[in-house]
């Protein structure tokens, strides 16, 4: 396992361009099983979850051609729905290939997915839907066996759970599904939404993206397409949080939407974050005064994560250590995974003035001078967190496991070393 060494101290400032979002990339990689003809994808991040989803389909027979950030795959010779088991557990995006491949080719043989260990992460909104489909699931050993049934056709489907992943491979399964499928209670985020414009290219005929009700006609054939992943809001919201918790200022040169620029100003200016957009940037200055807004009557605020447009999960960790440099306290509460928050601990480590109150949520009270330690990265998004507070400590410190930051972003010290940060990778 490679390793992180940052000195802090440094401001990080600059001009950042971010990747494509790697939540999107992800279910596209897994749609183009949906087709015979080439489907291109621009803007892909070379990040570890992305290879390991390319050679999981090159296994099955896939074609894969990269160059940079394009990637160009064709299904026309797939010859195989078993897919590889290690390949499976180093991947949490292999379930993505759960509906678009039985409903295309007429089975699958799929193992666990991996993912990062942030707590239980159900499986049963994905195929409860896609039974209403008509593609059965049997639990066989330590395998997921799929089957499209002689009856596959577009149900209403009422999830359970508004989880993206399921909303992703129930959505793809039923571009191919004939007649109509409603899907209530459908994720509505902006990955969500990207992929249901890719699949809109390839000749899917789908409503509602960004609404919880999505309505899909299904059709007979799908084509290839060529499409621009848009831009990480995750990515764009980590490399902010670092900016600003060590002064410093940044231009990002492709910025998302303007609902997701809203729901991410909401989580930064509670902590007294401000940046302007012209001209397609978002422009962060320097020095700001991180000062957290009391609720009325000078009641302790809050953070918390939701379905969209509440604020994501994925950035309550970088929100969380940039409360750590913020004037007052306020309350995180992450309601959706019950392992996400235990990495505050290496926090407290650092010097950070907190109480994790229970597994969902954690007291901030800053500023706080955070100290150089030698600490492990447990997942990728508290990975990067912890770059953060290492980039703001005072001293070296060192983060092991640097390969879990590298399944989410890619050349991430490079990037921040142009930025000017003072970090290398160790093998």
């Amino acid at each position: 396992m490679a390793r992180f060494i940052i000195r802090g101290g440094r401001k990080i400032a600059g001009s950042f361009l971010p990747l494509g979002n790697k939540n999107a990339v992800l279910p596209m990689l897994a749609a183009s099983v949906l087709t015979d003809e080439p489907l291109a994808l621009a803007n892909v991040p070379d990040i570890l979850d992305v290879a390991n989803l390319l050679k999981l389909l090159a296994s099955l027979g896939v074609a894969v051609e990269r160059r940079g950030h394009v990637v160009t795959l064709c299904a026309k010779g797939l010859n195989r729905t078993a897919l590889d088991r290690e390949l499976c557990a180093k991947v949490r995006g292999s379930i993505l290939l759960a509906g678009p491949l039985p409903a295309r080719h007429g089975s699958a043989l799929l193992y666990p997915p991996g993912g990062d260990a942030i707590g239980r992460r159900r499986l049963d909104t994905h195929f409860e839907g896609l039974g209403q489909l008509g593609i059965g699931m049997a639990w066989r050993g330590d395998a997921f066996r799929l089957q499209r049934k002689r009856i596959f056709r577009g149900a209403d489907i009422l999830l359970e759970e508004a989880s993206v992943t399921a909303t992703e491979n129930i959505l793809m399964a039923a571009t191919l599904a004939p007649g109509r499928t409603t899907i209530l209670n459908a994720a509505g985020e902006p990955h969500v939404q990207d992929l249901g414009v890719l699949l809109g290219k390839m000749g899917a005929k789908i409503s509602g993206l960004g609404t919880n009700r999505l309505e899909i006609t299904g059709v007979r054939r799908l084509r290839g397409a060529r499409h621009r992943v848009g831009p990480d809001h995750v990515e764009i919201g980590s490399f902010l949080a670092a900016a600003v918790a060590t002064g410093g200022a940044l231009a990002v040169e492709e910025i998302p939407d303007a609902t997701t620029l809203k729901v991410m100003r909401r989580a930064f200016g509670r902590l007294g974050v401000a940046w302007t957009v012209a001209d397609g940037k978002l422009v962060l200055p320097s020095r700001q005064r991180l000062r957290i807004r009391q609720d009325l009557g000078g009641a302790i605020p809050k953070i918390e994560d939701g379905i969209w447009p509440a604020i994501p999960s994925d950035l309550l960790s970088v929100a969380l250590v940039l409360a750590t440099q913020a004037r007052g306290e306020i309350l995180f509460f992450e309601k959706l995974f019950e392992s996400r928050m235990y990495f505050v601990d290496r926090l407290l480590e650092m010097g950070a003035t907190l109480v994790q109150c229970d597994p969902h949520r954690v007291v901030v009270s800053g500023p706080a001078q955070l100290r150089a330690q030698h600490i492990t990265s447990p997942d990728i998004r508290a990975g990067m967190a912890l770059i953060i507070a290492a980039l703001c400590a005072k001293g070296t410190t060192t983060i092991e496991q640097a390969d879990m930051i590298d399944r989410g972003y890619e050349r991430v010290e490079e990037r921040l070393r142009a930025l000017g940060a003072d970090i290398s990778r160790e093998a």
